[in-house]
């Protein structure tokens, strides 16, 4: 009996995002994903959180109004057997909608994190592109070997894009950033991004822009020089992506490293009698982001949740049974 109220318990549920209004924002989130917020602009939403910084909150259901860590603190089986404790996930999910260049920066590993920021995670993360403008671009990498103090020059002259590497992006395009990459995501791009629970980010450059109130924004200098990779990077390569079908829907990986796992379900059950049927086990949550379409989940008794573009719904570990039905594409993560 202990173990049926153990499962029936781990249902899954709607998250409602944090919102941030960083200078270099715009309108999309809010257009194109239904995003409700006061914010602008809308520059980041994030969907998935248990970060002090900006804490997701249910929606609905049992738990509807509580932030996600509380939550978490209180049910801590929904983790799964991930180390961590207090109700903290250790990974973070994004909807970027980049209007303006992003700064040049650089995110510590986790080993320098621990040691200059109070013991906080690295941030190693993922960029999904959900769509691009014509000629967008990013930056990933250095173009060849640099040292600090050229790197330093470049940076106190103005010339430090001539040391970066930029490359092409379009929609569907995947890019794994390891901390210590000096990157920078380019304007027209709407991104879906998983990283590790971290929000420690270096500016290393930032186009002398100043904010709403005058300012040019800080820059972490000493701290990007020394936290960043300064050797020439490869350009980026797309990997092979390779899709497998069951009826009802189809999937492919996009990225699997040692902090998180990510794959796209292609849900298509409006011509299928069987809905898709799926649970998690007992080692993970996982988390379901709808990038595009519309589907139902079914559990319980006669239970369901309806979720659209956009929505972003948590599944705890050792979830009860679950059916998907709908026409829709779904990042679905997990640790």
């Amino acid at each position: 009996m202990t173990n049926r109220n153990f499962l029936l318990k781990n249902k899954p549920f709607l998250l409602k995002p944090a919102g941030k209004d960083y200078l270099w924002g715009g309108t999309r989130l809010k257009e194109d994903f239904s995003k409700e917020s006061d914010l602008y602009p809308l520059a980041e939403t994030w969907e998935c959180s248990t970060h002090p910084d900006g804490p997701s909150t249910v929606s609905g259901g049992e738990h509807g109004g509580m932030l996600l860590p509380d939550v978490l603190k209180k049910y801590p089986e929904y983790i799964g057997t991930h180390p961590g404790t207090d109700g903290e996930l250790p990974i973070l999910i994004k909807l970027i909608d980049a209007k303006q260049d992003l700064s040049v920066q650089v995110h510590p590993d986790d080993d320098y994190a621990r040691e200059h920021e109070n013991g906080a995670l690295g941030k190693t993360e993922m960029w999904y592109v959900l769509d691009a403008d014509k000629g967008a671009r990013l930056v990933y990498g250095l173009l060849r070997d640099t040292d600090k103090e050229d790197l330093r020059r470049g940076i106190e002259q103005g010339a430090v894009e001539k040391y970066l590497q930029r490359v092409p992006v379009k929609k569907d395009d995947l890019f794994y950033i390891e901390a210590g990459t000096i990157h920078a995501i380019g304007a027209g791009a709407l991104i879906a991004e998983i990283q590790q629970s971290s929000n420690i980010t270096y500016r290393l450059y930032d186009y002398d822009r100043v904010d709403k109130n005058g300012r040019k924004r800080e820059l972490h200098i000493d701290k990007a020089l020394e936290a960043a990779r300064l050797t020439g990077s490869s350009r980026p390569v797309q990997p092979m992506r390779v899709l497998r079908y069951q009826k009802g829907c189809a999937s492919e990986f996009l990225c699997r490293c040692k902090y998180f796992q990510a794959e796209r379900v292609l849900l298509n059950t409006e011509q299928c009698r069987e809905m898709v049927s799926f649970c998690t086990g007992g080692l993970s949550f996982q988390v379901l982001l709808c990038i595009k379409g519309c589907g139902t989940i079914i559990f319980g008794e006669n239970e369901a949740i309806h979720f659209f573009k956009g929505d972003c719904i948590f599944v705890p570990a050792d979830s009860v049974l679950m059916k998907l039905h709908g026409k829709a594409q779904i990042l679905k993560v997990s640790c």
